[in-house]
């Protein structure tokens, strides 16, 4: 009698989404794709297309992911052939995403990185990568997340909100306030990521336009005051066992003579950053970096994977900027970088994220 050969874990990888990081989530779920181990997990590639399809591949059909980044975004591409999609309309979850045993969600931004999608997979009773509801949905909204994060005693720079009803019926009490912040600013969508929508601005005269570019990726704005300081990001990922979570080593983001910050296109198009890592800073600030980032971690109650930004200040000060629950996930994005220069690959990264996940209860935790 021939053994029967153990079932390997069924992994859905989803991705795409209904926002304006659709592009660079098709680029990470790329290259996620193509170093899971095929050996030890059945895939299933699931693309949410912007009009909010789900389209399976069906059998080990690869997808072909093409993408030529900038703020617009290309739409979703698949291959060709009726025979081997299931295009279902939008609001339909596809039957076979219950049928998985976990879930990786290579999705950013709004319907995807704020809860939504968590949600739905904690009410099928489904494990899937990163955190939960309430990390995603406080990490996506930077307004709440700095609240928390200030609760926890982390340092935070200045900051105002400008909301959508405020900004339509009351434009000059908002300017005026926000100017209380000082120059330059940075302006920037509350509850988007990738860099989107976000524009420095130097002048009262350049505030108004800043906000409205803002405003086209989310009627919540934040406006932050500027910081001097190093750009340094830190990794951190979820233990095995119950350990703390661990941060990886600090590194340095590097922006090229032709950026006046850190915005879209110098993250996402070859030849505009480095990344310096390890960082060049004293042991001790290194230490302080690591610690910090898990306190940010653990104060949203963040699970799986996540990275930290902080401003390293000319006086010694670290201030945190943000943090963010589903960073840009290519082999060459900054977090799998920092986790690569701390001993651990993208591919043992990828199934590392996969492991947490199957080892995760369903329903509260």
């Amino acid at each position: 009698m021939n053994e029967q050969r153990e079932r390997r874990p069924r992994v859905a990888v989803v991705f795409g989404g209904r926002n304006s990081e659709h592009a660079v989530s098709l680029l990470g779920a790329g290259s996620v794709l193509s170093v899971i181990d095929r050996d030890k997990y059945d895939v299933v590639p699931v693309g949410i297309t912007q009009d909010g399809r789900w389209v399976l591949a069906s059998g080990e059909q690869r997808y072909a992911i093409e993408a030529t980044v900038d703020e617009s975004g290309p739409a979703l591409a698949l291959p060709t052939g009726e025979a081997s999609l299931v295009a279902l309309s939008p609001g339909r979850i596809p039957e076979e995403l219950g049928a998985v045993d976990v879930v990786f969600p290579v999705l950013h931004g709004p319907f995807g990185e704020d809860g939504t999608i968590q949600g739905l997979l904690e009410m099928a009773g489904v494990r899937y990568v990163g955190s939960g509801v309430l990390a995603s949905s406080v990490g996506m909204d930077k307004e709440y997340m700095k609240a928390v994060l200030a609760a926890a005693g982390l340092p935070i720079g200045r900051y105002a909100v400008v909301r959508d009803r405020d900004w339509r019926l009351d434009r000059e009490r908002v300017l005026k306030e926000v100017q209380g912040l000082g120059w330059p600013v940075f302006v920037k969508p509350a509850r988007a990521g990738s860099s989107q929508g976000i524009s420095r601005a130097t002048a009262p005269g350049e505030l108004a336009e800043a906000i409205e570019l803002a405003r086209a990726h989310d009627p919540k704005v934040l406006v932050e005051a500027a910081i001097e300081g190093r750009e340094i990001e830190c990794a951190v990922l979820e233990s095995l066992d119950d350990a703390p979570p661990v941060a990886g080593v600090p590194g340095e983001v590097l922006i090229r003579d032709d950026h006046e910050f850190y915005d879209f296109t110098a993250k996402y198009t070859e030849g505009h950053i480095d990344l310096d890592v390890p960082a060049r800073v004293p042991a001790e600030v290194t230490e302080r970096l690591k610690s910090m980032a898990v306190r940010a971690f653990e104060a949203l109650s963040c699970e799986g994977l996540a990275r930290v930004d902080f401003f390293h200040t000319p006086d010694g000060g670290i201030v945190l900027n943000e943090i963010n629950t589903m960073p840009g996930f290519t082999a060459t994005s900054v977090a799998p970088q920092l986790w690569a220069a701390s001993g651990l690959p993208y591919p043992g990264l990828v199934d590392r994220l996969i492991q947490l996940a199957l080892r995760r209860s369903v329903g509260l935790r």
